[in-house]
């Protein structure tokens, strides 16, 4: 089961990356641009910042992967249950989320 010791070292180990407070949550953005991923203590779980295409794909890897149940999780926020969902599915998901920021112009 992944920790949040071992997510945020996951987190962390893409270049240029800082974790903030995001409410009641960690968050963690590339400096100087948006956020990538946010981690919740209190139930072991990530969302992370996939595009709406990224999310469909996703989604079928593992029950407990899902869209957040709100309007962020149309635009692509899936929440990933970290005791139920392999590291390398969750290292590739940080990934794509890490360089889709990267891509963004903010």
């Amino acid at each position: 089961m992944m920790t949040e010791k071992h997510f945020s070292e996951l987190a962390l180990s893409f270049p240029g990356t800082e974790a903030c407070a995001h409410f009641d949550r960690i968050g963690f953005r590339i400096t100087n641009k948006r956020m990538f991923t946010t981690y919740l203590a209190r139930d072991n779980t990530a969302n992370i910042f996939l595009t709406p295409p990224e999310q469909q794909v996703f989604c079928k890897m593992s029950e407990g992967i899902y869209p957040v149940p709100n309007k962020w999780g149309e635009k692509g926020a899936t929440t990933f249950e970290l005791g139920k969902v392999p590291v390398e599915i969750v290292r590739e998901a940080l990934l794509s989320a890490y360089n889709e920021v990267l891509k963004s112009k903010k």
